[in-house]
Protein backbone atom coordinates (compact mmCIF):
# COMPACT_ATOMS: atom_id res chain seq x y z
CA UNK A 1 0.00 0.00 0.00
CA UNK A 2 1.02 3.56 -0.57
CA UNK A 3 1.13 6.40 1.92
CA UNK A 4 -0.20 9.62 1.86
CA UNK A 5 1.96 12.93 2.53
CA UNK A 6 1.45 12.39 6.36
CA UNK A 7 3.20 8.95 6.11
CA UNK A 8 0.35 6.73 7.32
CA UNK A 9 -0.52 3.92 4.99
CA UNK A 10 -3.97 5.21 2.59
CA UNK A 11 -7.19 3.25 3.10
CA UNK A 12 -8.34 0.86 1.38
CA UNK A 13 -10.97 1.71 -1.20
CA UNK A 14 -13.28 -0.62 -2.15
CA UNK A 15 -13.31 -2.88 -5.48
CA UNK A 16 -15.81 -2.51 -8.54
CA UNK A 17 -14.85 -6.37 -9.43
CA UNK A 18 -17.47 -7.88 -6.68
CA UNK A 19 -20.45 -5.66 -7.19
CA UNK A 20 -19.70 -6.40 -11.22
CA UNK A 21 -19.22 -9.92 -10.85
CA UNK A 22 -22.67 -10.68 -8.84
CA UNK A 23 -23.99 -8.60 -11.42
CA UNK A 24 -23.31 -10.31 -14.11
CA UNK A 25 -23.39 -13.84 -12.71
CA UNK A 26 -27.63 -12.76 -12.07
CA UNK A 27 -27.52 -11.30 -15.68
CA UNK A 28 -26.31 -14.36 -16.92
CA UNK A 29 -28.24 -16.65 -14.95
CA UNK A 30 -31.66 -14.64 -15.51
CA UNK A 31 -31.00 -14.60 -19.21
CA UNK A 32 -30.56 -18.32 -19.57
CA UNK A 33 -33.68 -19.43 -17.45
CA UNK A 34 -35.52 -16.82 -19.35
CA UNK A 35 -33.90 -18.30 -23.01
CA UNK A 36 -34.86 -21.52 -22.25
CA UNK A 37 -38.61 -20.44 -20.37
CA UNK A 38 -39.82 -18.65 -23.27
CA UNK A 39 -39.17 -20.99 -25.76
CA UNK A 40 -42.53 -22.82 -25.32
CA UNK A 41 -41.11 -26.18 -25.92
CA UNK A 42 -38.22 -28.54 -27.48
CA UNK A 43 -39.34 -28.18 -30.73
CA UNK A 44 -39.05 -24.61 -31.28
CA UNK A 45 -36.18 -22.36 -31.35
CA UNK A 46 -34.32 -20.65 -28.87
CA UNK A 47 -35.47 -16.86 -27.57
CA UNK A 48 -32.44 -15.15 -27.83
CA UNK A 49 -33.85 -11.86 -28.04
CA UNK A 50 -35.81 -12.45 -24.63
CA UNK A 51 -32.47 -14.07 -23.07
CA UNK A 52 -30.50 -10.88 -23.66
CA UNK A 53 -32.96 -9.03 -22.64
CA UNK A 54 -33.94 -9.82 -19.90
CA UNK A 55 -29.95 -10.52 -19.08
CA UNK A 56 -29.40 -7.00 -19.44
CA UNK A 57 -32.23 -6.27 -17.18
CA UNK A 58 -31.07 -8.25 -13.96
CA UNK A 59 -27.22 -7.35 -14.86
CA UNK A 60 -28.70 -3.24 -14.52
CA UNK A 61 -30.90 -3.67 -11.57
CA UNK A 62 -28.48 -6.02 -9.92
CA UNK A 63 -25.90 -3.67 -10.10
CA UNK A 64 -28.14 -0.36 -9.09
CA UNK A 65 -28.87 -2.60 -5.84
CA UNK A 66 -25.54 -2.88 -4.99
CA UNK A 67 -24.40 0.50 -5.75
CA UNK A 68 -27.18 2.17 -3.45
CA UNK A 69 -26.40 -0.31 -0.26
CA UNK A 70 -23.08 0.19 -0.58
CA UNK A 71 -23.65 3.82 -0.72
CA UNK A 72 -26.03 3.48 2.16
CA UNK A 73 -23.66 1.74 4.62
CA UNK A 74 -20.41 3.95 4.21
CA UNK A 75 -20.25 7.01 6.87
CA UNK A 76 -20.12 10.69 5.76
CA UNK A 77 -16.20 12.38 6.14
CA UNK A 78 -16.01 13.82 9.82
CA UNK A 79 -15.07 17.51 8.76
CA UNK A 80 -18.86 17.96 7.48
CA UNK A 81 -20.18 17.75 10.70
CA UNK A 82 -17.75 20.29 11.69
CA UNK A 83 -18.08 24.26 11.30
CA UNK A 84 -20.36 27.51 11.98
CA UNK A 85 -22.82 27.09 9.09
CA UNK A 86 -24.37 24.04 10.51
CA UNK A 87 -27.68 24.29 12.86
CA UNK A 88 -28.06 20.88 14.08
CA UNK A 89 -31.23 22.61 17.10
CA UNK A 90 -33.86 24.69 15.27
CA UNK A 91 -35.14 25.65 18.36
CA UNK A 92 -31.53 28.17 18.70
CA UNK A 93 -32.48 29.84 15.01
CA UNK A 94 -34.21 33.30 15.37
CA UNK A 95 -37.75 32.11 14.15
CA UNK A 96 -37.40 28.39 14.33
CA UNK A 97 -39.04 25.91 16.03
CA UNK A 98 -38.24 27.08 19.61
CA UNK A 99 -40.30 30.77 19.17
CA UNK A 100 -44.00 28.92 18.18
CA UNK A 101 -46.28 28.58 21.40
CA UNK A 102 -47.76 24.78 20.81
CA UNK A 103 -51.38 24.88 20.36
CA UNK A 104 -51.30 28.68 19.36
CA UNK A 105 -52.13 29.31 15.80
CA UNK A 106 -48.37 30.88 13.89
CA UNK A 107 -48.34 34.68 13.31
CA UNK A 108 -49.48 35.88 10.30
CA UNK A 109 -51.44 32.89 9.41
CA UNK A 110 -55.54 32.71 10.16
CA UNK A 111 -56.95 29.68 11.31
CA UNK A 112 -59.33 28.57 8.12
CA UNK A 113 -63.02 29.95 8.95
CA UNK A 114 -65.57 26.95 8.55
CA UNK A 115 -69.19 27.54 7.92
CA UNK A 116 -71.89 25.09 7.91
CA UNK A 117 -72.93 23.97 4.50
CA UNK A 118 -75.92 25.41 3.40
CA UNK A 119 -76.80 22.48 1.41
CA UNK A 120 -76.63 18.90 3.32
CA UNK A 121 -77.31 17.27 0.20
CA UNK A 122 -75.20 18.98 -2.33
CA UNK A 123 -72.36 16.81 -3.62
CA UNK A 124 -70.61 19.10 -6.05
CA UNK A 125 -71.80 18.33 -9.18
CA UNK A 126 -71.34 14.41 -8.49
CA UNK A 127 -73.70 11.71 -10.33
CA UNK A 128 -77.06 10.95 -8.67
CA UNK A 129 -76.92 7.86 -6.38
CA UNK A 130 -78.54 4.91 -7.60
Amino acid sequence: MGNNASGRPNDRRPSVKAPLIFSAVLGVIAGFFTMIFATGGAAKTLRWDLGLTAAGIAFIASLMVVAVLTMSTRDNPEHLSQGSGVNRVSSKIPGGAGSVNPGAPAAGRQEPETRPDADPDDDDGAAPRA
